[in-house]
């Protein structure tokens, strides 16, 4: 009489490979998801300094030298940015550097956005 089926071992080696196979499964899907995260947050962070920059632009502000601080939320996260204002060789024109961060990480920036503001005519 001949049996049919899988041995023990068989089904045991099976199981492993299968298990180790899942395994990796989620560790890519982790890694996929912190991705995904850390990218949500930086483009979120990206806004945040573009949007600071617009400021001036929209309401035609020439802003004066100096640093301004403050927080923000975009994209259901909460930011720190800090805002240095600095002359330039040319009277007409400001350079603002926007620092955009974790609120309780000032020293690491997430993002550094620098653009030049003119001192347009009313």
């Amino acid at each position: 009489m001949r049996q049919r089926g899988f041995t023990l071992i068989e089904v045991l080696i099976a199981l492993a490979v299968l298990g180790i196979a899942m395994a990796a499964a989620v560790r890519a899907t982790i890694a996929v998801s912190d991705g995904s995260q850390m990218l949500h947050r930086h483009l979120a962070g990206g806004w945040v300094a573009q949007n600071r920059l617009n400021n001036y632009i929209a309401r035609r502000q020439f802003p004066d030298p100096g640093v301004s601080e403050g927080t923000e939320r975009q994209a259901g996260l909460e930011f720190a940015w800090r805002e240095t204002v600095g002359e330039t060789m040319n009277k007409s024109f400001r350079r603002v550097e926007v620092r955009v961060y974790e609120p309780n990480h000032p020293e690491h920036a997430d993002i550094v956005l620098i653009g030049y503001i003119a001192n347009a005519p009313n």
